[in-house]
């Protein structure tokens, strides 16, 4: 992750400021707020702005004037009773802003959430910088056999060091070619002025998509814990996974009533089907039920064994 020293001093100016409100504050997040949380080789994680804690979940579900004189456990009380029912609404009167670095690619895949609201880095107007995600060694897998969107074995020796190369080569010359085609300096001037670049909106077509972005994005706080909850996931994609992993952290500190119970009820929680319950239900009376005879495809008698701890 490399920032400018413009940059840092930019974060240092806005860490230092403060302001007296009568808005709730959450002391665990201030300390985390511009803080950049590091996200595989050169992206990042930072809160930018929030509003509502633990405590606004709780005001809106009873309608409530203030914050009121109740205990700390039965507000939690309220909150896992509002997760475990989803009653959505009071989570959606927290928000959240971040600032994200983060490769193309995986940016194409997490706009597909459309609860936020998000402004891009735009390269029609700026110059991407000459950074670009390598994967580690131990994340360099082949295509999985049994799961098309899935990976398999991790390659070794001289097929992972040839893969390695491949995805520096080209994601520099692509680079390399960019800034060529853009015939721009730093200082905006044409490297030659024999020629004339061409257009940004359209050298950008040229970049990998390992190349990084940046983008604000805010969320309020139910549509951010569906957002974790599916890239969190064991299944999603590695390099979406950590991003979510670091905004955990964030949550954790910001709303740590609410994340205890997003933990109980969505992270550590399965969901059987109706066929499933009625197969649950024979095999808690005693009754030895067989995959053929379930009424369940294979598929889901694996699901169900698997959430069991049972082999199938």
């Amino acid at each position: 992750m490399s920032l400018t020293d413009e940059q840092r001093a930019e974060i240092e100016a806005q860490r230092g400021t403060s302001s007296p409100t009568r808005r709730a504050s959450v002391p665990a997040l201030e300390a985390m707020l511009y803080r950049a949380i590091p996200v595989l080789d050169h992206g990042f994680v930072r809160v930018i702005d929030y509003m509502g804690d633990d405590g606004a979940v709780v005001q809106s579900a009873r309608v409530s004037y203030g914050r009121g004189t109740r205990r700390t456990s039965e507000d939690a009380g309220l909150i896992r009773y509002l997760m475990r029912h989803r009653h959505t609404t009071p989570f959606e009167m927290c928000e959240i802003k971040y600032h994200v670095k983060l490769p193309i690619f995986v940016a194409r895949q997490w706009i597909r959430h459309r609860t936020a609201s998000v402004n891009e880095y735009s390269a029609r107007y700026s110059i991407l910088d000459r950074e670009f995600y390598i994967p580690a060694p131990a994340h360099l897998a082949a295509q999985s056999v049994v799961n098309r969107q899935g990976r398999g074995d991790v390659l070794q020796g001289d097929e992972a060091a040839q893969v390695l190369d491949l995805l520096r080569d080209d994601a520099a010359r692509c680079h390399h070619h960019y800034v060529e085609m853009l015939n721009e300096g730093a200082d905006g001037a044409a490297v030659d002025p024999a020629r004339q670049g061409l257009a940004r909106e359209l050298a950008r077509m040229n970049l990998t998509l390992n190349t990084y972005t940046q983008w604000y994005w805010k969320i309020d706080l139910h549509n951010l814990l569906h957002f974790l909850s599916l890239r969190l996931d064991t299944h999603a994609q590695h390099e979406i996974r950590v991003y979510a992993e670091a905004m955990l952290a964030t949550v954790e500190a910001w709303v740590p009533a609410t994340c205890a119970a997003f933990r109980d009820y969505r992270l550590g929680a399965v969901t059987f089907s109706a066929g499933m319950l009625a197969v649950l239900r024979r095999m808690l009376t005693g009754e030895q039920v067989a995959q053929p005879s379930s009424g369940l495809s294979k598929r889901e008698w694996a699901e169900m064994m698997g959430a069991l701890g049972r082999e199938g």
